[in-house]
Formats: structure tokens, C-alpha cells, sequence
């Protein structure tokens, strides 16, 4: 599935529009969300609405977990966790940051998952944001499993 976003806001209502539709298969089991595109093609932005949107707090403030490298959020009876792993050093690393815990409830937003290696054979949507031209973010999601392909199916967006 392929979205064209022509500015920050466009990209900004696709995250929240991901995000009302996750909150539901999120109560009942984990959803993990890859997000990938190199500096500057907007996942922090795209991260930022959808934790804001699940959290309902448009205001809220959403640091990025650069340095942390994960950040977690209590949004109702789901808790979401935001790991940023262009620091990370050694995909073993990860498990020192409740990686477990994370592939086993709520949602789990995954920037640069390149960093994990070949070690994530969970379900999950993969999200990729390219840049077609100087104007236009390109936003690309594949799932991976039955549920994120059913999702993908009657996401209304």
C-alpha cells in the first residue's frame, strides 16, 4: 500500500489515521510497527502524530529517543514504547532495552530497524518513507503476517 505526502501535515494525518486504527488489535496482542527512510524523510515527524494520537494529547511532548533509545508512553490500557536504534551498536543491545517485553504487548514503533539485523521474525507493518522528489514523501507499507495484512486490507485511509 503506497501514500504520497506533500507536506509534514499530510504525513502527520496518515500517522494518526495508523494510529486510531491500531488501538483496538492493540489490546489484545502486540503490534509492532518498523519504520525506515533515511535522515531527514520524516519518521520523526510520522512518529511523533501517531504516539500523539494514540496518547490523546496533540500537545503532548514527544522527544525523540535518539540518546535513550527507547521511550515509553501508558496511552490508556496500551502501552507504547518508541525505540530509535541509529545509535545502536550491536543488535544484541536490544535486549538490554525490554525487547522482549515489547514483542509481547503493546505497540512497539521501531525507527531504523536495519540496526536489529536479520533477528525480527515477528509480524509486523513495515513502513518505509523514500523521497520521489524535492516536494513529495513517498510512504510505503508492507505487512508481514496474516493480522498486518487483514489491517492493511480495510485500513480506511
Amino acid at each position: 500500500m503506497e501514500f504520497t505526502s506533500r507536506s509534514e501535515s499530510e504525513t502527520a494525518t496518515l500517522a494518526q489515521q495508523l494510529a486510531a486504527s491500531l488501538r483496538a488489535p492493540a489490546r489484545n496482542h502486540a503490534v509492532i510497527i518498523l519504520l525506515s527512510g533515511t535522515l531527514g524523510m520524516g519518521k520523526s515527524v510520522f512518529a511523533r502524530a501517531f504516539i500523539r494520537m494514540l496518547c490523546d494529547d496533540q500537545n503532548m511532548d514527544v522527544p525523540s529517543p535518539t540518546y535513550t533509545l527507547v521511550q515509553q508512553y501508558e496511552a490508556d490500557d496500551i502501552t507504547l514504547r518508541h525505540f530509535d536504534l541509529y545509535r545502536l551498536e550491536d543488535p544484541e543491545e536490544i535486549y538490554e532495552l525490554g525487547w522482549e517485553e515489547a514483542l509481547s504487548e503493546g505497540i512497539s514503533l521501531i525507527e531504523w530497524p536495519e540496526r536489529l539485523g536479520d533477528d525480527l521474525h515477528a509480524p509486523h507493518l513495515h513502513i518505509t518513507i523514500t523521497a520521489p522528489n524535492e516536494t513529495a514523501r513517498l510512504i510505503t507499507m508492507n505487512a508481514a503476517g496474516d493480522a498486518y495484512t487483514d489491517l492493511l486490507g480495510i485500513l480506511a485511509i
